[in-house]
């Protein structure tokens, strides 16, 4: 196998407040909005480097709920796998990763991020139990 066959697997929350509303970070190395997370380290397994990166990112301590997502980033070879969680400790804090928090209503969801987040989000505000997770590919910016 190349260097070029390799891929990453990451993971993302989308943590969902009593209010139907999802948590977005601002990460201070882009200012983009996205749900928290980040790549897996080696041999880490996926929920507990969910929870880790949810941590880290903004201070929370999270319930996963189920897998509502796959999506591959096809220029880079990212996969991510999102989960819909609930929050069930911690409290938000600014992180050197992330400098601003928002809980996001769908309007301000579609506004503040680029399609090929946005979508993990809704998708992950919409799936419900029992329904399949969604399975996407994206450029990076939008859908494809």
């Amino acid at each position: 196998m190349t260097e070029d066959a390799r891929h990453s697997v990451s993971v993302a929350a989308v943590v969902v407040d009593g209010r139907g509303r999802a948590l977005l970070i601002q990460r201070c190395d882009n200012g983009r909005w996205e749900p928290p997370g980040g790549v897996l380290e080696l041999g880490e397994p996926i929920i507990s480097g969910l929870r880790r990166e949810v941590s880290e990112e903004t201070g929370l301590d999270v319930q996963p709920e189920r897998l509502t997502g796959v999506y591959k980033n096809m220029s880079l070879g990212i996969v991510a796998l999102v989960f819909r969680c609930a929050p069930v400790g911690g409290s938000l804090v600014e992180t050197e990763e992330a400098g601003a928090h928002l809980w996001a209503t769908h309007r301000e969801i579609r506004e503040l991020m680029t399609e090929a987040y946005a979508v993990r989000v809704l998708d992950s505000l919409r799936i419900g139990n029992g329904q399949p997770p969604a399975v996407r590919e994206h450029d990076g910016e939008h859908l494809i």
